[in-house]
């Protein structure tokens, strides 16, 4: 990474100044290292020296001066730096020499081959996909891109709750509930039979209790009951397996939860609780009964609200495990904790599922866990990460981590047109599959696909349906993490702007550029490295600064867990480069600028390749 270059001879520079002053403390230096908005105030600058005045007891300038010294006597980071220049009140200034950054070799920091589970989507396996479980999945996907671009081993899971209320409650309406109607899939069937039986389960409360009998049916394994709960999910799991491929999404294995329980995943994970202090049955109260985590992982939490102290529980008085209980076996067997493995077989090409027999494989056995799950699984979250330190395991606690992300909701206008009353006034309404209100994912592409179909003049370029699905899954991307987005049809069928389409948009257009040079033959040689001209244009050199930066946004969004950044960097990306194509004629002017202008779009090809790449989007020779 050029910053990471940069950074490593300021050090070494700073270490210089230190020895030279005999001072004591380098090490403990942070450098502070920043990309200027203004290109007049250098590619980069670093204000250490103001923030070692203190400690060298010296003018900021001054110690600016004799960092500068050093850093040329280095060689100015392996000639990368043209100049630097000191500004007051000690800033340093360097400014790139574009030319020896084209020809140099830049490296992320090496991975070390850690091995990631990376859990995403993790859908109730009880009707259709809505958006809200998209974005999940684009998220997880994102991430998985990501890693694997910066060098980690990353393993993906789909988690399959076919033990929880949602699917006891889509069997409970089929054994209870009469519907017919057209409907192309099993999925969109159940989507309609889950709102109808908790309809009734609020128009006769006494009929809640059959959810309670099924859900024992489905934990003991055995009878018919079991047997269509295991049906229903599998279908319905196909489903939304077959569905996300659309979106370039997979995964490498499916766990069942029904499997973490035969295989006795849970019994272990009981028995190590029971050695500590925190994992006691409650003798008295509303929890009397009931096995439960005794603190809480979450410094300075209300420890006493209702949904708190249901999360705490584990294992219910009637016998019947929490998700968390499951979860947190789950994560003992991840990182390789537990004395006891899966059996595996195929699900589909490429993809695996937990079974009680099959295949010995090498699943599991993490360095570090990332969970995407919304931020209403905060605190249960808390609790796996909680059970693990209880237990001892607490290098493991650290490398866990909860990827949390902000719900999809509705728009006033989106809710009015699936019949929801607005009178209220809201700024936006909460889907609810207990209600039967959402945007399945299908009708969403079905849209856009529509709306895109209609709008485009030249139909022979990518499928209307691709575009649809990379602008939706862009649509999911581009947000910050904890942003509740408020969907809107209107705003997600938008062709232009911050969107997926206008990054496909400038992919194609670079494409053509390079495609109408190579068939002019007026330029060869354009992908060798030219001779960059003595005076870069404004666009050139933005073009250039932002190119150079993207090993570090990637790098930075790895370490953050932020596909959102890509997405900010591809915008402005794809924004420098058409601002570059209108500001500087391409294939016109003396052969050299030509020469340089292609090999400069070729550059910005490749780039804007990889961020495609890593965000899941296609890369399109022509729109």
């Amino acid at each position: 990474m050029l910053s990471q270059l940069i950074k490593q001879h300021l050090e070494q520079s700073v270490h210089n100044v230190f020895s030279s002053l005999g001072a004591a403390g380098a090490a403990q230096v942070t450098i502070a290292l920043e990309q200027p908005a203004n290109a007049d105030f250098g590619d980069y600058s670093s204000s250490i020296a103001m923030q070692l005045a203190k400690t060298l007891r010296k003018a900021p300038m001054i110690i600016a001066e004799l960092i500068t010294g050093e850093l040329q006597q280095m060689g100015a980071a392996s000639g990368v730096l043209q100049r630097i220049e000191i500004a007051a009140p000690g800033f340093i200034n360097m400014y790139i020499n574009w030319q020896a950054w084209a020809g140099h070799s830049f490296e992320l920091p090496p991975a070390g081959g850690d091995k990631v589970i990376i859990e995403h989507t993790s859908v109730n396996p009880n009707k259709a996909l809505h958006i809200g479980h998209l974005r999940n999945s684009c998220i997880g996907d994102a991430l998985v891109r990501i890693l694997r671009k910066t060098g980690y081993n990353v393993e993906v899971h789909n988690y399959v709750d076919d033990l929880g209320n949602q699917l006891a409650d889509t069997v409970v309406g089929l054994l209870q509930v009469p519907l017919s109607g057209e409907y192309v899939r099993f999925g969109d069937y159940c989507w309609d039979l889950y709102a109808a039986i908790n309809k009734e389960y609020a128009q006769q409360p006494e009929t809640v209790h059959k959810r309670t009998e099924i859900l024992h049916a489905l934990e003991e394994g055995h009878g018919n009951t079991a047997w269509l709960g295991s049906l229903v999910a599998e279908r319905i799991v196909r489903e939304h397996v077959e569905e996300l491929k659309s979106f370039g999404i997979g995964y490498d294995l499916l766990v069942w939860e029904s499997n973490i329980l035969k295989e006795g995943f849970w019994s272990s994970a009981f028995t190590l609780l029971k050695q500590t202090d925190v994992f006691v049955q409650e003798t008295w109260g509303k929890l009397a009964g009931c096995w439960i985590l005794k603190q809480s992982a979450v410094e300075g939490a209300e420890l006493d609200s209702e949904e708190q102290q249901k999360d705490k529980v584990l294992v219910r008085s009637n016998g019947i495990l929490t998700y968390t209980a499951k979860d947190i076996a789950y994560h003992l067997w991840k990182f390789g904790l537990l004395d006891k493995d899966f059996a595996y077989n195929e699900f589909s090409e490429g993809l695996w599922t937990t079974g009680l027999t099959g295949a010995q494989l090498p699943f599991g056995q993490a360095d570090m866990v990332i969970n995407v799950i919304d931020y209403r699984q905060e605190y249960p979250q808390a609790m796996v990460k909680q059970a693990l330190e209880v237990l001892g395991y607490t290098a493991q606690a650290e490398k866990l981590h909860h990827v949390s992300y902000g719900v999809v909701s509705l728009s006033p206008a989106s809710a009015a047109e699936l019949g929801i009353d607005t009178l209220d006034g809201k700024s936006s309404y909460a889907m609810s599959g207990r209600q039967g209100i959402g945007v399945k994912v299908t009708d969403l592409v079905q849209l856009m696909e529509n709306t895109i179909e209609a709008t485009r003049p030249d139909k022979s370029g990518l499928p209307s349906r691709l575009i649809a699905t990379a602008a939706i899954r862009y649509y999911l991307l581009r947000f910050n993490l904890g942003t509740e987005i408020v969907f809107d049809f209107k705003q997600a069928t938008e062709i232009s702007g911050n969107t997926g389409v206008y990054l496909l948009y400038t992919y194609a257009r670079a494409g053509s550029v390079l495609s109408k040079a190579e068939s002019s033959r007026a330029v060869e040689g354009t992908g060798s490295l030219p001779l960059f001209p003595p005076q870069l244009d404004k666009a050139e050199h933005a073009l250039l600064r932002h190119l150079s930066a993207w090993q570090d946004i990637l790098y930075t969004a790895s370490i953050e867990l932020t596909p959102n950044t890509i997405c900010n960097y591809a915008h402005a990306l794809a924004s420098l480069f058409n601002n570059f194509y209108s500001a500087c004629p391409i294939l016109k002017g003396e052969e050299a600028a030509i020469r340089f202008r292609l090999w400069l779009t070729l550059r910005f090809q490749a780039t804007l390749g990889e961020v495609l790449d890593v965000l899941g989007l296609p890369k399109p020779e022509r729109m």
